[in-house]
């Protein structure tokens, strides 16, 4: 499940990557746009903004972010991204820190593009960070004696989650397209006490969450929290620091 106001902590700038993934796709009026994970629609609104003459497709695979999405006026519907197929009139699929909980999602690229008709646009970004130290932290803690009874192995997958961009790029020239690949590395300043345990609480520590119960999650979350307060120190001023790689990847098809 997920917790769609937890996923909005940090709205702001969990949203910039995809303003500057969008502003890397030059099309005009296109047809038919897809946000494929949408989450609860913050973003796809500005889909409808900029392009405000295409159908807009929405679609997310937790019913409680697409509840969420159609409360703010979007037509979204739950799907699996495994499944859903391009539209003949599809000129544009944006996905934004999405793909990354998809083990199959190069293929699922491949296949996006080769079915998109000619002169469309793929937009992709996600969190290129799993080696970060709030990643290894947690991947640590729930491989410890205390925790790996409870967590069972394969839980929390590591840096191979996600390509690096020149691999993206060498997937998706071979499929054809033309592409503009970049990584960011964001220095986020985040407020308040356990930041950055807050920032991957609705996100990356989801499936301790669902595998725990709620006394073993506060537990967990309370050894998580003294570990990453050490990797990443609070500043006097109440700031903490937050690196976060991020890699971008937009391609368009012959």
């Amino acid at each position: 499940m997920w917790d769609p106001v937890a996923y909005q902590t940090y709205g702001d700038l969990r949203g910039r990557p995809f303003h500057e993934l969008l502003a890397r796709v030059p099309v005009e009026a296109p047809r038919r746009v897809v946000d494929v994970g949408c989450g609860p629609g913050t973003l796809t609104a500005t889909l409808r903004e900029r392009w405000p003459g295409a159908e807009l497709e929405a679609f997310d695979s937790s019913s409680e972010m697409v509840e969420a999405a159609r409360a703010a006026g979007l037509a979204a519907e739950v799907v699996d991204a495994r499944e859903w197929v391009p539209r003949p009139d599809t000129d544009v699929v944006i996905s934004n820190a999405t793909l990354q909980w998809i083990p199959e999602h190069r293929d699922l690229l491949r296949r996006w593009v080769t079915a998109l008709p000619a002169g469309a646009w793929s937009a992709m970004q996600v969190p290129g960070n799993f080696d970060a130290p709030s990643h290894v932290l947690t991947r640590q803690l729930a491989a410890s004696d205390e925790w790996r009874s409870r967590l069972g192995p394969g839980l929390l997958r590591g840096a191979e989650t996600v390509s690096d961009p020149v691999e993206y790029a060498e997937l998706l020239a071979d499929a054809g397209c033309a592409v503009d690949a970049w990584e960011t590395t964001y220095v986020h300043a985040l407020e308040g006490p356990d930041a950055v345990l807050r920032w991957i609480t609705g996100t990356a520590l989801r499936p301790i969450r669902a595998a725990l119960g709620d006394d073993d999650w506060e537990a967990f979350r309370g050894e998580l929290g003294e570990r990453l307060a050490e990797a990443y120190p609070r500043r006097s001023d109440g700031t903490t620091w937050l690196p976060f790689r991020r890699v971008f990847a937009v391609a368009r098809t012959p």
